[in-house]
């Protein structure tokens, strides 16, 4: 018996596939080329095509598939061809009796052959109504309903449409797709399947058996097993994107790995007043334990961080031969009582807001609104050296908002910023512009809008086509004197500020009209390994 081998481990063949695979080549040594339609009949298509498909692979024989349409009889038609049709029973009844009563129609013939057969044999005249019975009108008759199903059931085809639709209709006949094969001789034809060699083992080697050895071709068709591997979120790939986009422009990263943070750097350095509808419990979510915070204060592993992050980038617009200046350390408590005197009193130039600030409202721990809390923080070291810089983060951020298709509780932020001398309203319009149009988002719109710590301020706007209609994706401004100055920047310093969702670019990039379907329990994690990188600029 003919067998495979994996490495020097011989595999015998399943002894069904062999017969059907010897049986091929046995015939096809005395005939060729063969029809598997007419040569093996009773062998299932599926046996036939595993059997050629494995001589085909060692190039023993060659074999042509051919599609054809077969009419075959139904059970029902298989008994008209058997017993006659239903219109010829009801005939034969009354030629023999003479006479037969409507009534007593069903007991002679059947109730199937009553209903339909009395009916086709008044429309042929074979019988008619005489009173309450039947009587015959033909002597003979031709049964050519039963001879067409038999000529179907000889050819298993019918060239009449008409026919054949009515026939379908009536459910005498059904039309299946068929598929059998022209097999011929191939190049390395035998009759028995030689033995292959898949593995080259330190045995063959070493006794040289390799030089004789039939080694079995690799099938570069053949297709691996799917691997249940992971994958990037689409969220991810477009984070990566944006990260791109920020570090080609000159931006250092921010550390953002902390979602908690103080209502100081939160809200308060912010300019945010502490009656701000923000901080009601309808947008922020507060941490009960501990139930506050320490007031703004060294940190020298975040430090530590940063200046990894910055690596020599903090320099990155200073001339090459600019000399270094005394670097001023931050005095935090001379902050933390800035940050009160511009809220109560007014400071530097600005009346404030003229409330008694509350210190315990000030250190309250809350889930982060947004990431400009690390800007802030950041901001506040650029003071000991101010200097041109560029800052960015992306990062999880949290809102205790109503969910719908395009808002939930929990998304990403991304946010830019800016320091500089001389910066103007319309060089940040200008940078928007550029930098979205390297997500191939063109023709945006600004709308003024109110943030307490830009001003002025804008709401940025793209068009989704899913959606049809105008979304906002981002907001944008100029930070404040009443946060830059408490923080001991120099007046004639300018920042922008600009932020937007991660969620909302890769809903339009990724045509996805809800934000349901992309975060949360109703992923289809399918659609997530199926996504393809994005390139932002491209459409």
């Amino acid at each position: 018996m003919a067998g495979g081998t994996r490495g020097p481990v011989p595999v015998p063949l399943e002894s069904k596939e062999h017969n059907v695979t010897q049986d091929v080549l046995d015939l096809l040594d005395t005939k060729q080329p063969l029809q598997t339609s007419e040569d093996f009949p009773s062998i299932p298509q599926a046996e036939i095509k595993a059997a050629l498909d494995r001589l085909a692979s060692r190039s023993m024989v060659e074999y042509q598939a051919h599609d054809s349409e077969q009419v075959l009889l139904t059970k029902e038609a298989e008994a008209i061809v058997s017993d006659g049709s239903h219109e010829y029973k009801v005939w034969k009844a009354v030629k023999d009796a003479g006479k037969v009563p409507i009534k007593e129609l069903a007991n002679v013939v059947g109730a199937e052959s009553a209903k339909v057969g009395q009916g086709n044999a008044f429309k042929n005249k074979w019988v008619k109504k005489d009173g309450d019975s039947l009587v015959l009108v033909a002597d003979t008759v031709k049964d050519n309903t039963r001879d067409l199903l038999k000529g179907i059931q000889d050819i298993k085809t019918l060239s009449d449409t008409k026919t054949l639709n009515e026939l379908k209709k009536r459910k005498l006949v059904t039309v299946s797709k068929v598929i059998h094969y022209t097999v011929q001789k191939g190049p390395k034809y035998a009759r028995e399947i030689p033995v292959e060699v898949t593995d080259l083992t330190a045995e063959m080697l070493a006794s040289g058996a390799w030089e004789t050895a039939n080694f079995k071709p690799y099938n570069f068709n053949a297709l691996g097993a799917p691997q249940d591997a992971g994958s990037l979120h689409p969220l991810m790939k477009v984070r990566q994107e944006f990260r791109n986009i920020f570090f080609s422009q000159g931006f250092v990263e921010m550390p953002t790995g902390h979602f908690v943070d103080s209502g100081f750097w939160n809200f308060d350095a912010l300019f945010v007043p502490q009656q701000h509808p923000a901080r009601d419990v309808q947008d922020t979510f507060f941490i009960s334990d501990p139930p506050k915070a320490d007031k703004p204060r060294a940190d020298p592993e975040l430090e530590a961080v940063m200046d990894q992050m910055e690596s020599g980038s903090k320099k990155l617009f200073a001339p090459p031969d600019a000399e270094k200046k005394d670097i001023k350390p931050r005095d935090f408590e001379a902050y933390w009582k800035n940050i009160q005197d511009v809220h109560q009193d007014g400071a530097f130039g600005s009346i404030g807001y003229r409330y008694t600030w509350s210190e315990n409202e000030c250190l309250r721990l809350v889930l982060r609104t947004h990431t400009t809390a690390v800007s802030t923080w950041v901001l506040h070291r650029l003071a000991e050296d101010p200097q041109p810089a560029r800052y960015f983060s992306i990062d999880r951020v949290f809102r205790n908002e109503t969910v719908d298709a395009t808002h939930l509780a929990e998304f990403h932020q991304i946010e830019g910023v800016i320091a500089d001398f001389g910066l103007t309203l319309g060089g940040l319009m200008r940078f928007l512009e550029d930098f979205f149009s390297k997500m191939g988002i063109e023709g945006l719109r600004f709308k003024p809008a109110y943030n307490p710590y830009t001003e002025p301020s804008m709401e940025i706007f793209g068009y989704h086509k899913g959606l049809k209609r105008w979304l906002e994706i981002g907001n944008s401004g100029m930070f404040r004197p009443e946060m830059l100055e408490p923080m001991g920047l120099p007046k004639d310093m300018r920042v922008y500020g600009f932020g937007l969702s991660l969620e909302r670019p890769t809903m339009m990039k990724y045509e996805v009209s809800n934000i349901r379907e992309l975060l949360g329990h109703k992923v289809d994690l399918s659609w997530i390994k199926e996504q393809p990188a994005v390139r932002l600029e491209k459409d």
